[in-house]
């Protein structure tokens, strides 16, 4: 997940108060999926602390050892492994969570597909090589794309990909999982005012003790804007995407690592999507949404309880916003 907007923690120090007086916060941090966790939360002692922390690390690596495309050894590459072949039973995460992405490939009306798998490889090797791929290879890449060759069955929890030469990608949906499930981790372990960062995916549970919600700093496109929006958050979910941190500059245009599923392109220029929702999954998710362009996303969004968009474009060298009729609910604070 990339960071257009920085999400900064500088906001998130706290002062204590006469309600705060027997917590203490505590930060804990661990790279992981390619990028730093950070796990926020208030105890009464540290040792406490620290365990509770441990405990969601924990469950973060496991479920990257799971679900990431660079060990060939990972249940989801052994699942990708026999695509074309019989239906394979999956790990409850493994399965949930295509669950939810067969339904956010609905919702975002295919912006979001974890069977681009191919396509992204390609774009991830034309980074590495600072070259464009061949469009024949895109092409012959882009027929083993589609959700509706994934095929899932509730009852004996199996998973058969129906084309050869199909690859799932999780990484638009992964780091916002592992953020759940830590908040979930920690509220079970009696740490419910806690926070959990992974790269631009951002978790909140219950608020810090006497405050209102966690406060987010989201930083717009513009550098020079030095103020940025700042974010009022308690259960829920908050994720930028864009072109940031991982992008290829060519012939004049910037090409991000967000890949449209239906064209095998990535998309071009600066611009990012904030998106608000119930969990970090979800936000997660929807933040890919900005590939059908503007108007088509906030009508998405608008189109989905609980949900919120902000979305910065630059075009001609001028930033442009948009946000969904739902972003004016968000909390915000000054």
């Amino acid at each position: 997940m990339i960071r257009i907007f920085s999400m900064t923690l500088a906001a998130l120090a706290i002062t204590a108060s006469a309600a705060e007086s027997e917590f203490q916060r505590f930060a804990f941090n661990l790279p992981c999926m390619g990028t730093t966790f950070r796990v926020v939360l208030f105890a009464k002692n540290e040792s406490d602390a620290t365990r509770a922390a441990r405990g969601a690390f924990d469950r973060i690596e496991q479920l990257d050892a799971m679900m990431t495309d660079y060990n060939e050894n990972s249940e989801l590459m052994r699942l990708c492994a026999g695509a074309g072949g019989s239906a394979v039973k999956v790990s409850d995460d493994i399965f949930n969570l295509l669950l939810r992405a067969a339904t956010f490939n609905k919702n975002t009306c295919g912006a979001f597909d974890v069977t681009v798998g191919p396509v992204v490889h390609l774009w991830r090797k034309a980074r590495a090589e600072n070259k464009l791929p061949d469009p024949a290879d895109l092409a012959k890449a882009k027929e083993c794309v589609g959700m509706s060759n994934v095929i899932l069955d509730e009852k004996e929890r199996t998973v058969r990909l129906a084309r050869p030469g199909m690859k799932l990608d999780l990484g638009g949906i992964a780091k916002g999982y592992a953020v759940d499930q830590a908040l979930l981790l920690l509220k079970k372990k009696g740490f419910p005012n806690a926070l959990v960062v992974g790269g631009g995916d951002v978790g909140v549970g219950d608020p810090p003790p006497g405050k209102a919600g966690w406060t987010i700093d989201v930083r717009p496109l513009d550098e020079n804007q030095k103020e940025p929006l700042r974010l009022l958050l308690k259960n829920a979910g908050v994720s930028t995407s864009g072109d940031a941190e991982q992008h290829l500059d060519k012939n004049g245009k910037r090409y991000s690592h967000i890949v449209d599923p239906k064209t095998g392109k990535a998309m071009e220029g600066r611009s990012s999507v904030t998106l608000v929702a119930p969990d970090c999954t979800t936000s997660d998710a929807l933040a890919k949404s900005g590939i059908l362009g503007v108007e088509a996303a906030v009508d998405v969004i608008d189109s989905l309880p609980g949900t919120a968009v902000f979305i910065a474009i630059e075009e001609n060298g001028a930033i442009k916003y948009f946000e969904s009729k739902s972003w004016k609910d968000v909390p915000k604070t000054k």
